[in-house]
């Protein structure tokens, strides 16, 4: 099964209607957001003047047969400390959401993360996607 972990930045596209993620909803078999990506959201929502109308749309795609959310985990978090490490050892520090979001979405075979921060790059054994192009070439 394919899965794509969103970023909280792919599910705002994806509101606004950003043609490359609309395509890639479209295409993906499974959709996935962290608790990390939710709080993020939440947390611009309640800040925002249209947040009983977010937290709806949000609940509403949530709701989808296809979205799933990805909660944090003991093997989730022993992932976080590798992405930690590598990256400090790298000296290539990323925000610590970031690094939630990645080692949630490094979990399972044959999934990638949407995601339009290129700092990502940096997660060794993270699949990245940036783009539609990128997400229709992938090979799962």
């Amino acid at each position: 099964m394919d899965f794509v972990h969103f970023d909280t930045n792919t599910y705002t596209a994806f509101k606004l209607g950003v043609p490359d993620a609309k395509s890639i909803v479209s295409h993906a078999e499974q959709i996935v957001m962290s608790v990390i990506v939710l709080g993020e959201l939440r947390g611009g929502f309640a800040a925002g003047a249209r947040t009983a109308q977010n937290n709806r749309e949000l609940q509403e795609f949530l709701g989808g047969p296809r979205v799933s959310v990805a909660h944090i985990t003991p093997e989730v978090a022993d992932r976080y400390a590798a992405i930690y490490a590598q990256l400090r050892h790298d000296g290539r520090p990323i925000p610590t959401n970031d690094m939630w979001i990645a080692a949630a979405a490094s979990m399972q075979a044959h999934t990638v993360l949407y995601s339009l921060d290129p700092h990502f790059r940096y997660v060794k054994g993270l699949r990245l996607v940036t783009n539609e192009a990128d997400f229709l070439e992938l090979d799962f």
